[in-house]
């Protein structure tokens, strides 16, 4: 292999086009994925994840297609679909088989495979492995060979990006992930760890989101426990947080592509091996239940409210799974919303930053297009702290929100308001 591979990236969504744009810094890199929209919007500097700013989209070297053959003359294959569960909780590995079969079509001898979709132990070897020889006519460990590196970036978050954080690597040969830790070292600034086998860092992968899942479970569980005793978690985190190991971790609910998918990997995993995973799957129940749960406590403080015209009318700020990212798949805030209309509550939804098609799409939600004019709710949910919301005023609230309405503020975020006393307030 050249001692400058060609690259080539399948999939280009919130991981795939941050990892194209670093690498193509240093090496010639191709970027495929089946959606021609999502090319064309490329090529033209548009990035609707909003990841990539459109400047640094434009000075990108890497091309991007919607064209299987123009990958075919890469020596590194790097696959980064998505691994969600249907609708039964299991593992959904369509996407990362048909994208296998992609490459095992174009891929010569001698290519290395790099799997960084999230999946359980197993998979890359297992599954990922026959896939590809069977759509390439290859040997797996001998014409071709597989490497992991799992994907750890956090969406909206420019601190931890793909060029500063730790990259975990292994490789099917020592030789393998020595290639690999070369490659993916060059782009980042937290270095690299060679894990000892592909199987041990797909499982680090898998127990990273699994542990920050049990961890807001515990924080959402003490939450309905503080509520019953009239407390406010915000108050009581705030406090807790002044020593020096304790965790800081927020309540929610916990959707989105990795945290609210992982758990079920790890525990279908723990099932075909014959171990029933109580703690996975007792802390995802949690989360799972808890826009339930947020929406009746909401419905209960309107009622307490009396008969005000307007308590029938509320308007819920926020669709995306967290804050400041358009990316809606898995949003929990759906459950809110669908709770509180399952109570009779006409229910309108905003979101700056989402896709109004893709609202409709996924959820059957046609999002309200502005603010402007918005006034007369008997209930503001504040359900994701966008920015833009984190910078309402009391006076915003005001206008919004008809006298002895209600802000219903469950990520806490205007917590340190001063409402006029026409408003009331409730937080988790």
């Amino acid at each position: 292999m050249a001692s400058k591979p060609r690259i080539s990236i399948v999939g280009i969504g919130y991981v795939g086009l941050p990892l194209a744009v670093a690498l193509a810094k240093h090496y010639e890199v191709t970027a495929l994925d089946a959606d021609p929209e999502r090319i064309a919007q490329l090529q033209a500097g548009v990035d609707r994840t909003r990841e990539i700013d459109p400047a640094t989209l434009r000075k990108c070297t890497a091309t991007f297609t919607a064209d299987p053959g123009d990958i075919a003359r890469a020596d590194i294959f790097i696959i980064t679909v998505p691994t969600p569960v249907d609708g039964d909780s299991r593992p959904d590995l369509s996407a990362l088989s048909a994208a296998c079969g992609t490459v095992g079509g174009v891929m010569g001898k001698g290519a290395i495979v790099v799997i960084e979709s999230t999946v359980y132990p197993g998979v890359t070897e297992e599954i990922c492995g026959p896939d590809l020889e069977a759509a390439s006519g290859l040997e797996c460990g001998r014409d071709f060979f597989l490497g992991y590196s799992p994907e750890r970036i956090n969406p909206g978050d420019p601190e931890h990006s793909v060029e500063r954080i730790t990259k975990v690597v292994a490789g099917q040969t020592p030789e393998v992930a020595a290639r690999l830790g070369d490659i993916y070292g060059a782009i980042t600034s937290g270095g690299v760890f060679t894990a000892k086998d592909i199987r041990t860092a797909e499982a680090a992968k898998v127990i990273e989101n699994a542990q920050r899942d049990l961890n807001i479970a515990f924080i959402n569980e003490v939450t309905m426990i503080f509520n019953r005793l009239g407390l406010s978690i915000h108050d009581v985190l705030e406090a807790a947080n002044t020593k020096w190991n304790f965790l800081d971790f927020k309540p929610g609910a916990v959707g989105g592509h990795c945290i609210g998918i992982d758990p079920f990997y790890l525990a279908h995993v723990a099932r075909t091996h014959g171990h029933n995973p109580e703690i996975v799957l007792a802390g995802r129940r949690i989360n799972d239940d808890m826009g339930a749960y947020i929406a009746a406590r909401i419905a209960d403080e309107i009622a307490a409210g009396g008969s005000s015209r307007g308590a029938e009318k509320v308007l819920v700020l926020g669709l995306a799974f967290k804050e400041d990212v358009p990316d809606l798949r898995n949003s929990k805030v759906i459950d809110i919303v669908r709770g509180l209309r399952s109570r009779g509550h006409g229910v309108e939804v905003h979101d700056p930053l989402a896709d109004p098609a893709e609202a409709m799409a996924l959820y059957k939600i046609a999002l309200r297009p502005t603010l402007d004019g918005a006034e007369g709710y008997g209930c503001v949910v504040g359900a994701v702290s966008h920015s833009s919301y984190r910078a309402f005023t009391a006076e915003t609230l005001s206008s919004l929100i008809e006298p002895n309405g209600l802000v219903a503020d469950i990520k806490g975020m205007w917590r340190h308001l001063a409402l006029p006393p026409n408003l009331r307030r409730w937080q988790l």
